[in-house]
């Protein structure tokens, strides 16, 4: 081929947007794909995903690591692109929009689009009363954080209700009925809040079933139970209905009397507190079916008597309530492999109240609350960034009611509530999100039911 010819061949591919580098001669023809590049913001959920048309890229962002400049995918020169969000970031969930996505590629980078996310509010507070086998919800005003009851509140639950998740699209909630030996469905009603049941009747669990997870794809349920032989079902969410269907063999073992259990935020692994044995197990989580196998070396040591997990924000560092104890145990070296198994955190275990009982974690103050049933009170802490170690919260322990048993924080990082026990009753609080100190809302405390025990709030 002569040298007029390659430059001929040259010129006809670059028109036509087509030399790829492979052509003969054509090394010269210029560039063969072109970054889609730019920055996020405000990113603190996981699992965002971007596409270009109605291709997905690849790799999603997740956390608050992935802020700042990035290169979402790559095109062809002198082509049109699109680039929208394909799925929203859940944990917590949040809004994603992107300016200067559209446009035609030329011959270098384009490196203008900005993707700038933002926590969605809460809308409703979700409260699980195990002395009067009801669920009382409630409107929570944006503006002040104060509770209103929903119409229709209370609704029916099972016997003895003790948990309560919410989905990441806010569109389903499931209640673990521990008399009854089953879970309850419910669908949400995103305007008023209200609660129906979803499917004709509660879908039967193992024995004394004891808590409730969801993967952040709005996919999987999970619940423990089975008393000292401790076991973890697994259920699929039907989409559209939120109608629960248990995974045949999925049952899987876990140490004695699990008493907690909790999602990361990529739904790779499930981790569960075992209350008689001292112990939390790791599972990982089977990306085609949900059902679950123990990482090596599992169940792992922590403290007396775990009653209630929580990760941090980076989903790296693990949290576990020791109630005899009265200690948090911190983890870290998450997610554990049979080479290296999880450490602790510098300083752990961290002291709290009397019989700490539930966790919170606020994924933008990076604050931790744990509720002292002992005490009567919320021990508050701050995250010490990726190391995960906690620094007691000036003002700390904040005053709750009679035997608080569970504690929730908005993910906007505005309100916490925790849940009295013996005293019936909602306490609502306006948090600092510099310092994380709580202060009383002017309408709290709230009445519930009966024993309220756990709570979820939905978006």
């Amino acid at each position: 081929m002569t040298f007029r010819s390659v430059l001929a061949l040259c010129l006809i591919t670059a028109s036509l947007a087509s030399c790829n580098g492979t052509t003969p001669g054509c090394s010269k023809c210029g560039a063969t794909s072109i970054n889609l590049k730019g920055s996020v913001s405000g990113l603190t959920g996981f699992r965002l995903a971007l596409q270009n048309g109605s291709t997905t890229f690849s790799i999603p962002l997740n956390g608050p690591d992935a802020n700042g400049s990035q290169t979402f995918g790559t095109s062809a020169p002198n082509t049109p692109y699109n680039i929208s969000v394909n799925t929203q970031p859940t944990s917590p969930s949040q809004t994603c929009v992107v300016a200067n996505g559209m446009g035609t590629t030329g011959t270098s980078d384009v490196t203008n689009i900005a993707v700038t996310c933002t926590t969605n509010p809460p809308r409703f507070l979700y409260v699980i009363n195990r002395g009067s086998n009801d669920i009382s919800g409630y409107t929570i005003d944006p503006a002040s954080g104060n509770l209103t009851a929903i119409a229709g509140s209370p609704f029916a639950a099972g016997g003895n209700p003790v948990a309560i998740a919410v989905d990441p699209t806010g569109a389903y909630a499931y209640v673990v009925n521990q008399l009854s030996a089953n879970i309850s469905a419910f669908t949400i009603n995103r305007t008023t809040g209200a609660l129906t049941a979803a499917g004709a009747a509660p879908v039967a669990t193992g024995s004394s079933p004891t808590s409730v997870a969801i993967d952040p794809t709005s996919s999987y349920v999970y619940v423990t139970g089975g008393g000292t032989s401790g076991t973890v079902s697994v259920y699929v969410i039907t989409a559209g209905t939120g109608v629960l269907t248990a995974v045949g063999g999925s049952l899987t073992a876990v140490g004695r009397l699990p008493s907690a259990a909790t999602v990361d935020p990529l739904g790779e692994l499930l981790y569960v507190a075992n209350l008689s044995d001292g112990t939390f197990s790791a599972l990982s989580i089977s990306a085609g079916n949900g059902t679950l196998s123990a990482e090596p070396n599992s169940p792992f040591p922590c403290g007396a008597s775990p009653k209630a997990l929580a990760l941090d924000p980076t989903g790296n560092n693990l949290y576990v309530a020791n109630s005899t104890a009265n200690t948090l145990t911190g983890i870290n070296g998450l997610p554990p492999s049979a080479g290296a198994p999880p450490g602790t955190i510098s300083g752990s275990p961290f002291a709290t109240g009397i019989t700490p009982f539930s966790i919170a974690v606020d994924p933008v103050a990076n604050t931790l609350y744990v509720a002292d049933q002992g005490a009567n009170t919320l021990s508050g802490f701050k995250i010490g960034g990726a190391a995960g170690t906690l620094t007691p919260i000036p003002g700390s322990p904040f005053a709750a009611g009679m035997q608080p048993s569970a504690v929730a924080v908005d993910p906007t990082s505005l309100y916490a509530y925790a849940a009295n026990s013996s005293s019936n009753s909602v306490s609502g609080y306006a948090l600092d999100p510099k310092s994380g100190a709580l202060t009383p809302l002017s309408g709290s405390p709230f009445a519930t039911g009966a024993i309220p025990v756990a709570m979820a709030i939905s978006d």
